[in-house]
């Protein structure tokens, strides 16, 4: 399922218009990652909470040369997906 799809499944459900249920999908999706650039956590129950964790600085190695690099710290966001989310899949 891509973006397109999503919209059309949110017209499909809500009665709304192409246009609108895109400004909804996009506001939803900016509301998320606005929260998680502060360092929010977000959660949503029976779906899944969205955060923000830290990773710690390491050394990799390049495959194409075999020679080590170091890999600086930094955040990334984590999806850990609810109880339901995991039922129904």
């Amino acid at each position: 399922m891509n973006r397109q799809d999503l919209v059309a499944k949110i017209c499909e459900d809500c009665t709304l218009t192409k246009k609108q249920a895109n400004a909804a999908l996009l506001s939803v999706l900016d509301g998320i990652s606005g929260a998680l650039s502060k360092g929010d956590k977000i959660s949503l129950v029976g779906f899944g909470t969205f955060k923000v964790t830290e990773r710690k600085a390491r050394t990799g190695v390049n495959p194409s040369t075999g020679k080590k690099i170091k890999i600086p710290a930094r955040k990334v966001p984590v999806f850990k997906p609810g109880k339901k989310l995991k039922e129904i899949v």
